[in-house]
């Protein structure tokens, strides 16, 4: 949230001017950059427009929260209107989004998309935005979980017309979502009224900033039920347009008999696999055949184990990328490809039968296998040599074909508590993005802690399970990874630093000496004692994680250095150019900096590493507190 006040106090904000210098103040410390200058017009242009409706409707004294952050999400709601109940007396909440748009038009094949000029692209309904809103909040507020009926959801088109929108009423409307317009300023006036009562709303806005933040559902704990029953993940702009854009493509492929191919890009979180979920349960729901494939042993091994514990035959639904080789030419309607960004060159292997080694590229395989091939992908998670998914390189092969290829951007996440400062705070420290390192500035969304020794990792990170929250601890591949264990014996201690030595995870399918296999070290409770590798730990999250940079990435002077002798990844061969290893070994610190819900706790083994971490977050207390 950037700026809260009653919404008489807000107008006078906005009549001297110094409302826009605050919230752009309170952006730049929140996200770590300056507001983009479309984002300020619309706060000049469209705050006045609510809190003079507000104050015309005696309602002077609500509460106004702008600009308010989803829990564990980047995404903002435009303003929350906090007050009480006219007719109940309990806590009353409108959920509020605002656009200038004078004119807009339903998408011809989806009224919940619709088109504006400003827009390359199709863009989220304002109704369904709103009501994604007001169901997420529901979800993850505990002051709301046990009161839905408290949460309204409104879309103010305050500059758009009768004529100019008209057609964006053919969205379904609901308690969660309105549409109201400028042009009909009474009606919205009149609407609000309904929801809120003429005293302060200040105890509402209280109760609900303290309410308790519920944990991010867990992927894999509800990946049975989203596949087999129903939807629990609520999918947010974006996020519905990539889904919706799947959806409209199978039905479009479906009529005219032809395929098409759709590209899903975003950073770690911002809920890649949960749109390949729901589409999977979504067109299993209507008949349409689809599979679900990854290149991640661990990730496909999880999703069959929990998406099958009850119906073993819903494990068939998940598949490997190398799984399409023979297959018929569109024997699959849709085929999602997640974490695609671990395509390979080939299928091929040393099992691979020669009369298969045909060459020909993965990606193509995959675009043959379906009518809709769905790539969802980040490139700056390829942490292996010969990964080849890259955008340009699905677009290359779907152009060689002659298909249309979508694409779509997500850009909010939900990793890392939704704080995109501290994404961004990763990559620019990783040197992944221009611009130089920064200094963290704590938000009130993730924790960043820096240790001198392995153990104190450790011991915070038992502290914080046995609050209840999960933890793991990763490395870089600096140690040598003991993968044949005899029978009996136990896992050997191969991470070693100083005195302090433990085991990498389980490599392969089978427990070892009670440690859990290499696909369950991010999910089963037992995978606490063991130390995770990147193969182990991509694509997975958990509350807290620990993470020890070994010697492969070390600061010096002014820069990172990365030194190939210190890896001991066996991928790494001699004809391994230095700049591929350079970005590989960056990737992959971002991949194990980036798994965490709640926090990081970060210990290299160099000191002088050590110290450069430590300058850079000064500022977060060297007592993290109980969260």
């Amino acid at each position: 949230m950037l700026f809260r006040d009653s919404a008489a106090a807000v107008a006078a904000e906005c009549l001297s001017g110094a409302l826009f210098l605050r919230l752009t103040e309170q952006f730049v410390h929140v996200h770590g950059h300056r507001p983009g200058g479309s984002e300020v017009r619309s706060w000049e242009r469209s705050i006045p427009a609510l809190v003079n409706a507000l104050n015309d409707a005696g309602l002077g004294q609500v509460e106004v929260l702008l600009e308010y952050g989803l829990p564990l999400n980047s995404k903002r709601a435009d303003a929350v209107l906090a007050g009480v109940h006219p007719k109940t007396g309990e806590p009353s909440y409108v959920v509020v989004e605002l656009k200038q748009w004078s004119s807009a038009e339903p998408d011809d094949e989806d009224p919940s998309l619709c088109r504006v000029d400003a827009y390359a692209h199709a863009v989220l309904n304002p109704v369904d935005q709103v009501r994604g809103y007001c169901e997420y909040l529901i979800s993850f507020n505990g002051a709301l979980a046990d009161h839905p009926d408290r949460v309204s959801g409104a879309a103010f088109l305050h500059n758009a017309t009768e004529f100019g929108v008209s057609g964006l009423f053919e969205a379904e409307q609901g308690p969660y979502g309105r549409l109201f317009i400028g042009a009909r300023r009474g009606e919205f006036i009149d609407y609000l009224r309904t929801k809120l009562k003429a005293q302060s709303g200040a105890a509402a806005a209280d109760e609900l900033l303290d309410g308790k933040i519920g944990p991010s559902k867990q992927l894999m704990a509800v990946a049975a039920q989203e596949v087999r029953e129903r939807e629990q993940f609520v999918l947010l702009d974006e996020q519905q347009v990539a889904y919706r854009t799947v959806l409209n493509a199978v039905r479009r492929a479906k009529q005219s008999d032809h395929k098409e191919v759709v590209v899903v890009t975003g950073g770690p979180g911002t809920g890649k696999s949960v749109i390949a979920l729901s589409l999977l349960g979504e067109l299993h729901r209507q008949g349409i055949t689809a599979l679900h494939a990854t290149g991640s042993s661990s990730f496909t091994t999880t999703m069959r184990k929990v998406a099958g514990a009850r119906k073993p035959q819903v494990r068939d639904l998940f598949k490997y990328f190398n799984s399409f080789m023979t297959a018929e030419r569109n024997s699959l309607d849709v085929l999602i490809c997640d974490e695609a960004h671990r395509m390979r060159e080939t299928s091929a292997n040393r099992y691979t039968p020669a009369a298969h080694r045909t060459g020909k590229p993965q990606v193509e395989e995959l675009i043959d296998a379906a009518r809709v091939p769905v790539f969802l992908l980040d490139e700056h998670q390829v942490v292996r040599p010969g990964e080849m998914g890259t955008l340009t390189e699905v677009q290359e092969a779907a152009a060689k074909k002659g298909l249309a290829c979508r694409v779509v951007a997500l850009d909010s996440q939900f990793r890392c508590g939704g704080s995109d400062a501290y994404l961004r705070w990763v990559v620019r420290l990783l040197g992944l993005e221009a611009g130089g390192v920064l200094d963290w500035e704590p938000d009130d969304k993730m924790q960043l802690m820096v240790v001198d020794s392995p153990y104190e990792m450790e011991s915070f990170l038992e502290g914080r399970r046995s609050h209840g929250y999960s933890a793991r601890m990763s490395a870089g591949y600096c140690w040598t990874w003991t993968k044949k264990v005899p029978a009996g014996q136990s896992l050997p201690a191969d991470v070693v630093v100083g005195e302090w030595a433990r085991p990498w995870n389980v490599h392969g399918d089978r427990a070892v000496g009670g440690a859990p296999p290499a696909a369950l070290w991010a999910t089963d409770p037992a995978g606490f004692g063991q130390v995770g590798c990147v193969y182990t730990a991509q694509g997975f999250e958990y509350d807290w994680s620990g993470v020890i940079i070994g010697p492969d990435l070390v600061w010096r002077g002014d820069r990172w250095v990365t030194d190939r002798t210190a890896s001991k990844d066996p991928v790494f061969k001699k004809s391994t150019p230095d700049a591929d290893v350079d970005r590989l070994i960056r990737n992959t610190y971002k991949v194990l900096l980036s798994r965490g819900m709640v926090g990081t706790v970060i210990y290299s083994t160099d000191p002088e590493t050590r110290s450069k971490l430590r300058e850079l977050t000064a500022a977060e207390k060297s007592a993290v507190p109980a969260r």
